[in-house]
């Protein structure tokens, strides 16, 4: 396949998703300004890469993505939660986000919390409602693998928490590290995990093993290269104000290191990932491009 079969191939998974979510949160009723809420932050664009992971897993595991979808879509509803949160003049204080003003911005601090707060319980309840996938026992082991990613042992919440208390102070590689297996890892890995556990053909302990480590890798590897468009590209390329790590006193791998050591240790993080899964799957084609993809090759 060609460069650009695989970016055909992405656009397709990612529709499949938007479609999806394009059908959510529709309702009329005296909470309607909360829904609006929920789906302007939700259909706001973005890569979906996390959903494609869980789609591409799947299908990397069983040769279909259909299985997963309510996966997928579980995960961009808890991603799109944690964005709005993570905006919140208590947190970032972001004023954009994809390019748009962000949640709080438009519909006030209360129901910003609040459309957070909702998404991250529809996500929950879309993995456990799920008849596509192999069954409850499924939904269940879902369900498991994204509570730990959201959470405060080893998690979202338990990274940004680390985030927040590293301002002003200088952090060095470990320190950094372990942030961003929590807060950007971790959902990939879990998106990585729900993808097996809703294919029908059950995973190894290598596969699982391998996505695991895939997503980890893949994880430290595009948050180091955020790191760096952080500093050399623009807020109308990258959808979100730059330079506001450096403003908020953020200490970050571009902050640590030169650029040409961040890409040095892009390319590295980006290997072992694609490592991980050719090992393990017959057809790892897909994420070994992805990973590629989102180091900055081939774009």
């Amino acid at each position: 396949m060609s460069g650009t079969d695989f970016e055909r191939a992405y656009r397709q998974a990612a529709q499949l998703v938007e479609r999806e979510l394009e059908g959510c949160f529709l309702e009329q009723g005296p909470q309607r300004e909360l829904l609006e809420a929920m789906r302007y932050s939700l259909l706001a664009g973005g890569k979906r890469l996390r959903p494609v992971l869980t789609l591409k897993v799947c299908q990397a595991l069983c040769g279909d993505m259909e299985p997963a979808l309510d996966y997928a879509c579980a995960v961009e509803m808890l991603h799109t939660y944690s964005l709005i949160h993570d905006d919140l003049p208590c947190m970032d204080d972001d004023a954009l986000r994809r390019g748009k003003p962000t949640c709080h911005k438009v519909y006030g601090e209360c129901n910003a919390v609040l459309a957070g707060d909702a998404l991250q319980a529809e996500a929950f309840r879309r993995v456990a409602a799920s008849n596509r996938s192999a069954g409850p026992a499924a939904n269940a082991r879902a369900c498991a693998v994204l509570g730990r990613a959201s959470g405060a042992l080893a998690g979202i919440c338990a990274g940004q928490y680390l985030d927040m208390a590293g301002q002003g102070r200088r952090l060095d590689e470990e320190e950094l590290t372990q942030i961003h297996l929590w807060k950007t890892a971790a959902l990939l890995q879990a998106a990585c995990l729900m993808g097996l556990a809703a294919s029908p053909v059950e995973a190894t302990p290598a596969q699982q093993a391998a996505v695991e480590t895939y997503a980890r890798e893949l994880g430290l590897a595009f948050q180091i290269r955020d790191d760096l468009l952080d500093q050399q590209s623009t807020t109308q390329e990258l959808g979100k104000p730059v330079g506001s790590d450096v403003e908020q006193g953020k200490h970050t791998f571009a902050a640590l290191y030169d650029p040409e050591r961040c890409q040095q240790l892009v390319e590295a993080h980006t290997q072992r990932a694609k490592q991980a899964v050719a090992d393990a799957f017959g057809d790892a084609e897909f994420l070994c491009w992805l990973a590629d993809w989102l180091a900055g090759r081939g774009r």
